[in-house]
């Protein structure tokens, strides 16, 4: 990058939202999936007019251009693997509306999932997807990855609360996808299309989101198995029973233990399993879903270790949850995270999978996930320094997509794909659909400078 090309982006961001020291430009080396790439310059856009006019400069220079919230994604999605220009949307972080008679929220890439939910929730309206990162991870990051969370058992992901998006292709062009309405066919979707397509079709730089009402009553409450097997035989059951959950967590004994050593007392220390289930609606409603909730973790050898007694002991359970990743993160040098869905009726035996698999390569593989939807996230205990071990977890990473796979499962439920898991897509998708794709992505992206390397191992998405 010259120094002309530096100056005509400085024109038109400013030269206090431009990075380009070496001390600056390491703070986006990383996302949340440990690898690292360097950018060859950081800009801070405020407006769409900015990246409209930063994406028509990219395209005559053929810089490539990758999008980033706030760097928490776990498949290397926000890296820039070629140089280029990170647009970091932190300025772009306004809610800028909260219609309360068409229940909907209007905001920009860079507000935090957790700020628009606190919105949301003072004009008694809800905002359900939330990632464990929801303290922190942007809602432009979440449309990227499609994220989920605990409570997309019962109120589904973000792609389904997405209305609309505006967004910007790659030469600056704009592109207006969706609007306001609940129901919306005329012509292709292409609204869902923008969603989850890991900024690698274009930028987006406003989202209009569906809002729900609140739920009167909630019932939360952690359940404690002797072996997780049990704890999976007892989501397995829930379709039967006629529950649908708002949020069924599992956690396996080394989660358990990691947490109890980082946050004291809020999980069942010594258990094989912890379930963490809420239910809501009304509240006649709420207590006979809790208590058929209760009945089939009996049933499955479980009890209940503690039932939330309000707001602020239910959110304390939530926040021993969303512990779970970084205190494992503190039981090894490193941790692999991974993502893979399964079938709901298939989590048992996935669960089953996974323990077969640790033991036939002599690994420590922690399970924790949205078991109620099917969503696991197996976290291999690892040190990259040691290269044994790193071929035992490599094999362990193919061996637990393959097994997901082959119960009818894929690669990722919400963390994409990105980076880390590229060279594996074409065992989860039949070819025919790939080079839909990568046709589609050529269609968006012909000059390939939309987050390059992502999704498809080729810069150019061919």
């Amino acid at each position: 990058m010259n120094r002309k090309l530096r100056r005509r982006i400085e024109k038109i961001v400013g030269r206090d939202g431009c990075e380009t020291a070496p001390e600056d430009l390491a703070c986006y080396r990383y996302d949340a999936a440990d690898e690292a790439a360097v950018p060859d310059m950081v800009v801070h856009p405020q407006g769409s007019d900015q990246v409209a006019a930063l994406l028509e400069l990219a395209s005559e220079a053929g810089l490539a251009v990758v999008p980033r919230g706030a760097g928490t994604g776990l498949s290397g999605g926000s890296l820039a693997l070629e140089g280029g220009l990170v647009l970091a949307f932190d300025r772009m972080n306004r809610i800028l509306e909260i219609d309360t008679g068409d229940m909907l929220a209007v905001v920009e890439p860079g507000v935090v999932n957790r700020e628009l939910r606190r919105a949301a929730s003072a004009s008694g309206l809800f905002y359900p997807p939330d990632p464990s990162s929801l303290n922190v991870c942007t809602l432009g990051g979440n449309v990227a990855e499609n994220a989920g969370g605990p409570y997309g058992t019962k109120y589904g992901v973000t792609g389904d609360y997405v209305l609309g998006l505006e967004a910007f292709l790659a030469g600056g062009r704009r592109l207006e996808t969706g609007g306001r309405n609940r129901r919306d066919v005329a012509g292709y979707d292409l609204t869902s299309l923008l969603v989850g397509s890991e900024g690698t079709l274009a930028v987006v730089t406003r989202i209009t989101l569906k809002l729900l009402p609140a739920p009167r009553s909630r019932r939360t409450a952690l359940f404690s198995f002797s072996d997780v097997r049990a704890a999976a035989d007892a989501v397995s059951a829930l379709p039967g029973s006629g529950v649908v959950p708002a949020a069924a967590e599992l956690m396996d004994a080394t989660c358990i233990d990691c947490v109890e050593k980082y946050r004291f007392g809020l999980l069942p220390a010594g258990a094989g399993a912890a379930l963490l289930v809420e239910v809501d609606g009304d509240e006649r409603s709420a207590d006979s879903q809790l208590a058929l909730v209760r009945e089939l973790c009996r049933e499955a050898g479980g009890n209940m270790f503690r039932e939330a007694a309000g707001e602020d002991e239910a959110e304390a359970a939530w926040e021993a949850r969303r512990a779970v990743s970084p205190a494992l993160g503190r039981a090894a040098p490193d941790k692999i995270g991974e993502d893979v869905s399964v079938p709901p009726s298939q989590v048992a035996s996935m669960v089953g999978e996974v323990r077969e698999i640790a033991a036939r390569h002599g690994l420590t593989i922690a399970v924790f996930g949205h078991a109620a939807d099917g969503n696991l996230h197996p976290n291999i205990l690892t040190d990259r320094r040691d290269p044994d071990l790193m071929r035992r977890t490599e094999a362990a990473v193919a061996e637990l997509f393959a097994a997901a796979v082959e119960m009818g499962g894929t690669l990722s439920g919400e963390h994409g794909i990105g980076t880390t898991k590229a060279r594996f897509l074409e065992t989860a998708l039949q070819d025919e659909a790939l080079a839909t794709m990568r046709a589609i992505k050529q269609s968006f992206d012909p000059e390939g400078i939309l987050n390059p390397g992502k999704m498809f191992p080729s810069p150019l998405g061919a």
